[in-house]
């Protein structure tokens, strides 16, 4: 069959009808698929440019590539934030979870039996050593008193009565008108009529102590919690609970815990005899509330947790610090004098150790490496590889390599926690006013 002629198909389904296919016809069809392919990829090449070109335009501010956006790298302009460091003492705290304890609690409870007839305190009043706080009817221990004083008073008569015998047989024996016997028997009665006297008077000092114990007062200074008892209540020496509960807040007490590998720190800052300072920082552990002193640290280390149990003391001046409030207490050890001081957000990591980038008076970064003497939260002291004076990017490193040009917007070096160089820090040349970023 010549390859130009026509072919004829029947549709089975249709015995008169025919379908003629053309091998011109499949080659422009083939032809025509080629063409809106090259269209449609022209197109897709087209919208890629364009977005490329939007994002080098947002990126640098300076329009499409090869414009002045570009860096020296061949990179777009980055924005990023700086800080010039600075160098300064750098505290070393070690970080630990505490509460803080009433340094004395005391549980006041009646030492007598009786009705309570006054209340001399409000509750949450801030009371003193030997202030008056309840009073229990003392009209019983006044009868016992009154008692005690008659039977002296009574046994004080027999004495002087037997007394006077005790002599007069004692002539009549000189004289041998009485035997010896009734001179003992004499005698004896004396003596139990002053050992009944000296009885009579620890009755009245029971008695007199027991009115004492009547008029309840505080046996410490401190702050009076919540009323435990109402006034007319029938209350007794042998109740479990008290009348009240008093604690004393100044000075006030922080209990918390530190590592055990913390401890030869602690303990040859302890050896060289200063007070070592503590300082108790909120639940964010951002605003600082008391600064006091280590006191003490426990006699042993906690096995299941592997931390060991340290004692401070506050002040409490101003009431900053209450009962069971949990706190977070910084224990200062060390002080780095005279480090290279940089934001910690300026420290990189990478296989090639701690790094930052450093921008010049060109506006290019340079990759320093470092060597870190300490962190302090957000700021830390740098050992080796960079110099006061340098500026340094905190923000926006991701963006960056070996060459990048930056768009340096300054901001100040953080102030480390309890550094006393914080105003020295605050007028770095890029301290901002009102707090935000200098420009």
């Amino acid at each position: 069959m010549d390859s130009t002629d026509s072919v004829d198909v029947r549709d089975p389904r249709t015995p008169s009808s025919t379908t003629t296919f053309s091998p011109g016809a499949s080659k422009s069809r083939w032809w025509a698929w080629l063409v809106l392919l090259v269209i449609v990829a022209g197109v897709i090449w087209y919208y890629r440019g364009r977005s490329a070109e939007a994002d080098a335009a947002a990126a640098g501010g300076k329009g499409p590539a090869g414009a002045a956006g570009m860096g020296a790298a061949g990179g777009f302009v980055v924005p990023v934030v700086v800080a010039t460091a600075t160098k300064g003492d750098l505290p070393v705290f070690l970080n630990g979870l505490g509460n803080v304890t009433a340094f004395n609690t005391v549980t006041v409870r009646s030492r007598v039996d009786g009705q309570i007839v006054k209340i001399n305190f409000t509750e949450g009043q801030y009371v003193k050593e030997g202030d008056s706080l309840v009073e229990i009817d003392p009209r019983p221990y006044q009868v016992q008193l009154e008692q005690a004083q008659g039977q002296l008073a009574k046994d004080q008569a027999q004495l002087r009565d037997v007394q006077v015998d005790y002599e007069r047989f004692k002539l009549l024996f000189q004289e041998g008108v009485i035997p010896k016997q009734q001179l003992d028997t004499q005698q004896a009665q004396v003596g139990t009529f002053e050992g009944a006297i000296k009885a009579d008077n620890a009755t009245i000092d029971n008695a007199r102590l027991l009115i004492t114990y009547s008029h309840i007062t505080a046996p410490i200074s401190g702050r009076v919690g919540l009323r435990l008892v109402d006034m007319g209540n029938m209350v007794h020496a042998t109740d479990t609970n008290g009348l009240l509960v008093i604690t004393q807040l100044q000075p006030i007490a922080t209990l918390f815990s530190l590592p055990q590998d913390q401890l030869p720190q602690v303990m040859a800052r302890m050896k060289k005899g200063a007070p070592i300072s503590v300082e108790a920082y909120d639940r964010d552990n951002a605003t600082k509330l008391a600064t006091g002193k280590l006191l003490t640290i426990d006699n042993q280390i906690d096995t299941t947790t592997g931390t060991y149990k340290l004692k401070a003391v506050f002040d409490n001046a101003k009431n900053e610090l209450f009962p069971n409030q949990f706190v977070n207490v910084h224990l200062l050890v060390d002080t780095k004098k005279s480090v290279v001081l940089v934001p910690t957000t300026a420290i990189l990591r990478g296989p090639q150790g701690t790094y930052v980038f450093a921008v010049g008076s060109d506006n290019k970064v340079k990759i320093h490496i470092v060597s870190l003497a300490e962190t302090n939260g957000n700021i830390t002291g740098v050992a080796s590889g960079l110099n006061a004076g340098d500026v340094v990017v905190t923000d926006g490193q991701d963006k960056l390599q070996e060459g990048s040009k930056v768009e340096p917007r300054q901001s100040s070096v953080p102030n480390a926690p309890g550094d006393k160089n914080a105003s020295a820090n605050a007028n770095s040349p890029f301290a901002s006013p009102a707090g935000g970023p200098a420009r």
